[in-house]
């Protein structure tokens, strides 16, 4: 008869060893921190109708690698960037812009001719952003959004108008929700501004 015992026991140090190996794992993904709490953008609205004759396509807003992210972007005075911690916003702020930049325009009262270029429309003009800033200053604690706006003839190519939008929005505390809110603020400032100017 053959004696399965070597076997057994073979088998049971490489479970435990298997076991060890995941507890392990766990502990270590237990060591990565909390969740962070996701934050989002919000569109304004109430802020009366803007008309507009034209079909306007909202492009995607560039911006440079850094804010391209979902992170919460503090900046100090020597232009070094930092984050908020246990903080994060619910898509990439130039995604999240985007969105909220249409929806503002429909909360205007356009929603016919504001679309996203993916969407089957053809556009007499197209609204091009760069975000220039979408952080907290350190040393002052204040929110800054500076976002570029160009209208473009899309038949044509040729800007027909540029502008810079600007808005500050002491934070407070620069946490989590200290920090996202006023940056919401600051944001729904420069588009109700784009939307205005855009009409």
């Amino acid at each position: 008869m053959i004696d399965k015992a070597p076997r057994h026991r073979a088998i049971a140090r490489s479970l435990g060893l298997g076991g060890l190996a995941l507890a392990g794992a766990l502990l270590l993904a237990g060591c990565g921190g909390a969740t962070p709490t996701t934050f989002d953008l919000s569109a304004p609205s109430g802020f009366g109708r803007v008309g507009g004759a034209s079909t306007l396509a909202v492009a995607r807003p560039t911006t440079v690698q850094a804010l391209d992210s979902d992170r919460v972007i503090v900046k100090d005075s020597s232009g070094a960037l930092s984050f908020v911690g246990g903080a994060q916003w619910a898509d990439t702020v130039p995604a999240l812009v985007q969105t909220r930049l249409i929806q503002t325009f429909e909360n205007a009262g356009r929603i016919a001719a504001v679309a996203s270029p993916d969407q089957r429309v053809t556009p007499t003009a197209q609204l091009l952003t760069d975000i220039r800033s979408f952080n907290i200053e350190a040393g002052s604690g204040t929110a800054v959004v500076e976002i570029t706006a160009k209208i473009v003839g899309d038949s044509t190519g040729r800007i027909q108008r540029a502008r810079l939008f600007t808005a500050r929005v002491p934070a407070g505390a620069v946490d989590g929700a200290g920090a996202t809110q006023a940056l919401n603020q600051a944001l729904s400032q420069v588009l109700i501004e784009i939307v205005r100017w855009a009409r």
